[in-house]
């Protein structure tokens, strides 16, 4: 579908769901089209005119929309819409739509895949600061794509998709798409995991000739697609060893992990076809701290290590460091993702130990019983009291330990957030004499 420069001029559109993406639409398109809204939890505290915009179930279907924009966070099949949405399925798109109809002669890099985006989106987006670029990091990170102001042709947005954004879009195409990984996830979203792959592998299907695309060279759900759907885009595989050559200039300690080799391989692999200076790219990789609670190090000694990694909501998130780490002390816990499954084996477990919290603790038990010792407990702190009792039981047998706090489920059965999961942690760890340890 080829979207036309006046597609969202003087239309008539509803903007369905009002969180940070779906205002920054309706202020983005308010000048210059008739704009409607519609919240599943109507309009709280939103300001006046947009609740005067605000359209009611009753009224609905009396309104003949041009398109329909919809917010990552509503969730097609069971939203108060789902009726009316499945009727007008082809009027959907997304704010990344929006995006490209205004800035589509612009230069965007986007990023996709299970784990690793945020961390991937920032890292190219300090290289690209730090050449004096005029770049805007936006999207999934925390910054919608609508919300930059004063850009130019010279603007390069990176921008951090996720499956959601992609699913609906119609008109969005990236000159540098890359998918990190694909492995099971918001699979209560997608219904199995072959629609998560079939929308995560969309970003680099609706690519023209001229663009690129960024894929892991060894996953076999990305390079099934690749042979079997036509693209027009050149793709390049990234290999695990593809910055081997390349180690030697990098003195940061956060890209020793699994997770994180992978971020670099694919940011030096974009940053190369940009065809900026090696050196200040380094430069920038060595300064690089990464992004708060996400393989984050909160506390170092010579004897321990303690890493906030409360962004792991999976498994397979969790993997990408646990394969890095050994003599592991793991608080997890949290609501599990729909089919999510501990992959690693009980060899490469024999150094860990599993501290589960929450009232989910049978699924979590259930998945790591055979490959390593596990306990579980009511809340976070009580994990964490122990985790500390053991460790100094154990405090002669083994030089250095770490303390991973990378949960593995989500945080919405006792926090806000991952954030808030992350900060309520820190707090914790912040009352402990680590020093003595």
């Amino acid at each position: 579908m080829k979207v036309k420069k006046s597609f969202f001029f003087n239309k008539k559109i509803l903007i369905y769901g009002l969180g940070k993406s779906g205002i920054s639409a309706f202020n983005f398109l308010k000048k210059n089209n008739k704009l409607f809204v519609f919240d599943d939890d109507r309009l709280k505290k939103k300001n006046k005119f947009l609740r005067s915009k605000y359209i009611t179930l009753k009224s609905l279907n009396k309104k003949k929309f041009d398109c329909i924009i919809l917010s990552p966070g509503i969730d097609i099949k069971k939203c108060k819409l789902k009726s009316y949405l499945k009727k007008n399925l082809p009027k959907i798109v997304t704010d990344l739509d929006v995006f490209y109809n205004k800035y589509g002669s612009n230069k965007n890099i986007t990023i996709t895949g299970t784990n690793g985006k945020s961390t991937c989106a920032q890292l190219i987006y300090n290289i690209l600061k730090d050449h004096k670029r005029d770049v805007r990091l936006v999207g999934n990170i925390g910054n919608p794509v609508l919300s930059e102001r004063n850009i130019s042709l010279k603007t390069i947005f990176v921008i951090e998709a996720s499956s959601y954004q992609i699913e609906y879009s119609k008109f969005f195409k990236a000159k540098y798409a890359a998918i990190l990984n694909i492995t099971p996830d918001h699979l209560e979203r997608h219904g199995n995991f072959n629609n998560y792959a079939k929308a995560k592998f969309k970003l680099i299907q609706n690519q023209e000739k001229k663009s690129f695309s960024f894929v892991e060279f060894n996953n076999p759900h990305i390079n099934k697609l690749v042979k079997k759907i036509k693209l027009n885009s050149k793709i390049i595989k990234i290999k695990k060893n593809s910055i081997t050559a390349k180690l030697n200039y990098i003195k940061n300690s956060f890209f020793l992990t699994k997770g994180n080799i992978q971020n670099l391989s694919f940011a030096l692999s974009i940053i190369q076809k940009l065809k900026l200076n090696e050196k200040k790219t380094f430069k920038t990789i060595n300064k690089f701290k990464g992004l708060k609670f996400r393989q984050e190090i909160i506390f170092k000694s010579k004897k321990l290590t303690v890493i906030n990694d409360s962004k792991a909501t999976s498994f397979s998130s969790s993997e990408n460091i646990l394969k890095s780490l050994k003599n592991v002390y793991w608080i997890l816990g949290g609501i599990p993702k729909k089919g999510d499954k501990f992959q690693m084996s009980r060899k490469e477990c024999n150094s860990f130990k599993a501290y589960i919290f929450g009232n989910n603790k049978s699924f979590f038990i259930k998945n790591l019983r055979s490959k390593l010792e596990i306990e579980n407990f009511k809340n976070l702190n009580f994990a964490l009291k122990k985790v500390i009792s053991d460790i100094r039981l154990k405090k002669s047998t083994v030089n250095h330990k770490t303390i991973l706090f990378s949960p593995s489920g989500a945080s919405f059965d006792s926090f806000r957030n991952f954030e808030d999961r992350g900060k309520n942690f820190n707090k914790l760890v912040k009352k402990l004499n680590l020093r003595k340890i």
